[in-house]
C-alpha cells in the first residue's frame, strides 16, 4: 500500500493560541475592573464607554468568544489533522477563519463600550457582526467537514463527534436567536417579544454554554488527556453514551433559567425534568476523564499540565452537578438573581474552561516548537495561584448568594419585610465583593505568569514549522454495514450520517419547546390595558438597553410573598407583548424595576441617575452624567424605530408615527415642568442656560436631553395593569 507524505499545519494552531492568550489577558483585566467597580462604583465616573453596564458584556464576550473561542479553534485544528491523518482542507479557509474571528472580536471590543448592543445575554453583538459570525463559522465548518471527507483514517474518534455537534448546534442557535429587523447600521430589534423572546434567548443562552463552552472542550479532553497521560480512554462505550445522551438532553434545559417567571408552566417543567437528567451524561464524561488517569496519578504530582487537567475536569463535574440542582424549583427560588449564580458560572469558566485552556497551551506550544517548557516551576506556581484565585472568587459569592436570599425573604412578626430597603442587602455583602476582587487578581496574576513562561519558551525555540507526516490513502470499503459490524462502529466511519443524526438529536427539544410558545396564543394571556410605548418611552427604553441597566436590574416580579411585598404585583406574561427585546435580567445587583413606574417623582429619578448616592446612600450604582448633556434623539430615527416595530406587529398607526414629534414634545415638556418643581433644579438649570448664552453655545432644553427620555421609560414600567392598593 502506497504511503503518502504530507504536512500538518502547525502555524494556524500557533496563531489561535497566541490570540487566545492575548484576549485572555484582556478579558480578565476587564473582569477585574468590573469587580473593583463593585467596591468603587464611580472609579470611571463620567466616562460612558468605561461604565459598568457597557463593560460587562465586553468581559463576557472577551472571555467566551475570544479566549475560549480561540482555544477551541487551536485545539480542533491541531487534533483534527492528527486524528484524520490529513492537513486541513484549505490553508486559505484556515486563515479566513483566524483573521475573520479576530476582526469580529475587535468589532465587539469597539461597539459594546460605545453602547451598540442587543442586550441579549451572550448575544449582545449587533446584526452586522452577527452576520460576520455566521460567515466565519460556516468557513470553519466547511474546512472541518472537507478535511473529514479527504481523511486517511477511516474511524472518526469520539473527539470529532463533539466537534461536529458543536458546529451544527452553534449554527442553529446563533441563527435562530439573532433573527432581527435592523433600524440602522448599529440598531435592530429582535423579531421575538416578551415571553417568546425570553424562551428563545435562554434556549440559546443555556446551550451556548453547552455547545460552545462544554462540548468542544469535551472533545479536546478526549484527545489531549489520553495523549498527555499516555493512557487510553477509560471506556469507549461510556464515551458513546456520554455523547448522544448529552447532546439530546442539553438542548431541553434552557427554561430552567426562567423558573417562577411569566414563562408557561409546562415549558418550565420540561426544562426542570431534562436539567435533572443531565447530571448522568455530564458525570459520565467527568468519570471517563478522571478514570483515564488510572495508573498515571504519579505523573500528576510532577506534571503541571496534568494538574490543570484534573482541576478542570473536577470543576466540570462540580458545575454540572450544581446546574441540575439549581434547576430544581425550590433551589432555584433561593439562588436565582443572587450572586450564587455568578459563583456557579465562574466555577465552570475559571476551572473547566480556563484550566483546560492553560493545560493545552502549556503542552501544545512547546510541542509544535519542538522544545521544552521554559519553567515547570512557574507553571506549577500558575496552577496553585490560579486554584487559590478560584477558591477566593467563588466561595465569597456563594456566601453572598445565601445572604441575599435570606435577607430578601425575611419577615418581621408583624408581616413586614425585615430588610425592606434593598440597600441593606448590598451593604451586607460588600466584604464578599472585596474578596471576589482579590480572587480575580490572583487568577489574573496566574495568566500573566503563563504569558511570561510561554514568551520565554517560544523566543528560545526554533521557528514553528509545519510537521511532516505520512499515512496510506484511505482504502475503499462497502458503504453498508459489513458482516459483524455494529451500528455505531458503522456510524463512526460515516461523517454525513453522524452529523445528520446529531442535528436531529439537538433539534427535537428545541422544536417541542419553542414552536408551541410561538404559535399557540394561549401560552401568553393578552391584557387589554397593555399599550405600546410612546415614542419618548421607546427612546428611553433604548437608552436603558444602551447603558446595560439590565445587567444589574431585573424586570420580573416572581409570585413569592417576599417579592410581591417588596416590589408589588407579580408579573404577567401579557405585560411584555411589546417588549422587543425582553428585559427580565438574570442578576439583581439593584432592586427589580418592573413596578417602578409612578413610585418616585421625576426629580427623584433625575437626581438618582446623576448621583445615585444622593438619593440612595450606600448604593454601588455609578452615575450616568452624560445622559444630562446628550441630546435625546434624532426624530427621523424614532420614526424608523416605530416603523420597524410596526412590522413586528406593534399596533402603531401611521398617524401615530407621523405625530411622533408632537407626542415627544408634549410628554418631555411635562417631565421638564415636573422637574422645575424642585427649586434647586431651577437654580442650576437657569445658571447653565445663562452660561451657555454667555459663551455663545447652543443650549439644549432639558426636555430634549436623553435623561428625559429615560425618565419617561422608567415612569412607564409596570403601570399598564391596575393593581389594588395595599391597605
Amino acid at each position: 500500500m502506497e504511503v503518502q507524505q504530507f504536512y500538518y499545519d502547525n502555524k494556524i494552531v500557533k496563531k489561535f493560541l497566541y490570540a487566545a492568550i492575548l484576549f485572555g489577558v484582556v478579558g480578565m483585566l476587564v473582569g477585574l475592573l468590573l469587580a473593583i467597580m463593585f467596591i468603587f462604583p464611580n472609579i470611571t465616573d463620567n466616562i460612558p464607554w468605561l461604565s459598568f453596564g457597557r463593560l460587562r458584556p465586553l468581559h463576557t464576550n472577551a472571555v467566551i468568544f475570544a479566549f475560549v473561542g480561540n482555544t477551541i479553534f487551536a485545539g480542533v485544528y491541531y487534533s483534527l489533522q492528527r486524528l484524520l491523518k490529513a492537513r486541513m482542507y484549505s490553508d486559505l479557509l484556515s486563515n479566513i477563519n483566524f483573521w475573520g474571528w479576530q476582526l469580529i472580536i475587535v468589532a465587539a471590543a469597539i461597539t459594546l463600550p460605545l453602547g451598540y448592543t442587543s442586550s441579549k445575554e451572550y448575544a449582545e453583538l449587533e446584526w452586522p457582526i452577527d452576520i460576520a459570525i455566521t460567515l466565519v463559522w460556516v468557513v470553519f465548518g466547511i474546512n472541518m467537514i472537507m478535511t473529514i471527507i479527504k481523511r486517511r483514517e477511516r474511524h472518526l474518534y469520539v473527539a470529532i463527534w463533539f466537534y461536529l455537534a458543536t458546529f451544527v448546534t452553534v449554527a442553529v442557535l446563533h441563527i435562530f436567536n439573532n433573527i432581527e429587523l435592523p433600524v440602522n447600521m448599529w440598531k435592530s430589534y429582535s423579531v421575538y417579544a416578551g415571553v417568546q423572546d425570553a424562551l428563545v434567548q435562554w434556549w440559546y443562552g443555556h446551550n451556548a454554554v453547552a455547545f460552545f463552552l462544554t462540548t468542544p472542550f469535551l472533545g479536546l479532553m478526549y484527545y489531549f488527556l489520553p495523549k498527555i497521560a499516555n493512557r487510553p480512554v477509560y471506556s469507549y462505550r461510556l464515551s458513546i453514551i456520554h455523547f448522544w445522551s448529552l447532546i439530546f438532553l442539553y438542548i431541553w434545559a434552557g427554561p430552567h433559567h426562567l423558573l417562577y417567571t411569566a414563562l408557561p408552566e409546562w415549558a418550565q417543567n420540561l426544562g426542570v425534568v431534562f436539567s435533572v437528567m443531565l447530571i448522568a451524561p455530564s458525570w459520565g464524561g467527568m468519570i471517563n476523564g478522571l478514570l483515564t488517569l488510572r495508573g498515571a496519578w504519579d505523573k500528576v504530582r510532577t506534571e503541571p499540565v496534568l494538574k490543570f487537567f484534573v482541576v478542570a475536569i473536577t470543576g466540570y463535574g462540580m458545575a454540572t452537578f450544581e446546574g441540575p440542582m439549581l434547576s430544581l424549583k425550590n433551589v432555584n427560588a433561593i439562588a436565582h438573581y443572587t450572586d450564587w449564580i455568578v459563583a456557579h458560572v465562574h466555577v465552570g469558566a475559571l476551572a473547566w474552561n480556563g484550566f483546560m485552556a492553560f493545560a493545552i497551551m502549556y503542552w501544545l506550544l512547546p510541542r509544535i516548537a519542538k522544545t521544552e517548557l521554559y519553567s515547570k516551576k512557574l507553571a506549577n506556581f500558575h496552577f496553585w495561584i490560579g486554584t487559590l484565585g478560584i477558591i477566593l472568587y467563588t466561595i465569597p459569592l456563594y456566601v453572598a448568594g445565601f445572604s441575599q436570599h435570606m435577607m430578601w425573604k425575611q419577615f418581621n412578626p408583624d408581616g413586614t419585610l425585615k430588610y425592606g430597603n434593598f440597600l441593606e442587602t448590598v451593604t451586607a455583602i460588600m466584604p464578599m465583593y472585596a474578596m471576589r476582587a482579590v480572587g480575580g487578581s490572583l487568577y489574573l496574576i496566574g495568566i500573566l505568569v503563563l504569558v511570561y513562561n510561554i514568551y520565554r519558551t517560544m523566543t528560545a525555540a526554533p521557528k514553528v514549522e509545519d510537521e511532516l507526516a505520512e499515512a496510506p490513502a484511505l482504502s475503499q470499503i462497502s458503504p453498508k454495514r459489513v458482516r459483524g459490524e455494529r451500528f455505531h462502529a458503522w456510524l463512526e466511519r460515516k461523517p454525513i450520517q453522524l452529523t445528520i443524526l446529531a442535528t436531529i438529536a439537538i433539534l427535537i427539544g428545541g422544536i417541542i419547546q419553542i414552536v408551541p410558545t410561538l404559535v399557540v396564543d394561549s401560552n401568553i394571556q393578552t391584557i387589554s390595558s397593555v399599550k405600546p410605548y410612546t415614542p419618548l418611552e421607546l427612546e428611553g427604553r433604548d437608552l436603558y438597553i444602551r447603558e446595560g441597566c439590565v445587567n444589574c436590574h431585573s424586570q420580573m416580579v416572581r409570585p413569592f410573598r417576599s417579592e410581591v411585598e417588596r416590589y408589588g404585583e407579580y408579573s404577567k406574561s401579557g405585560e411584555y407583548v411589546y417588549d422587543y427585546p425582553f428585559l427580565w435580567g438574570s442578576k439583581r445587583t439593584g432592586p427589580d424595576l418592573h413596578r417602578l413606574g409612578a413610585k418616585y417623582s421625576d426629580n427623584w429619578h433625575f437626581n438618582h441617575m446623576y448621583d445615585p448616592q444622593s438619593t440612595s446612600p450606600g448604593s454601588i450604582m455609578p452615575g450616568y452624567k452624560w445622559l444630562f448633556d446628550n441630546e435625546a434623539m434624532n426624530l427621523s430615527e424614532v420614526e424608523n424605530k416605530m416603523r420597524v416595530m410596526q412590522k413586528l406587529g406593534v399596533p402603531y398607526t401611521d398617524e401615530e408615527i407621523a405625530n411622533a414629534k408632537k407626542s415627544i414634545q408634549i410628554q418631555s415638556q411635562k417631565i421638564e415642568e415636573n422637574l422645575k418643581s424642585d427649586p434647586d433644579f431651577v437654580k442650576s438649570y437657569e445658571a447653565s442656560k445663562k452660561a451657555a448664552e454667555a459663551n455663545g453655545e447652543k443650549f439644549v432644553p432639558m426636555s430634549e436631553r436623553e435623561i428625559t427620555a429615560l425618565i419617561a421609560y422608567l415612569q412607564r414600567l409596570g403601570t399598564d395593569i391596575k393593581v389594588k392598593d395595599k391597605k
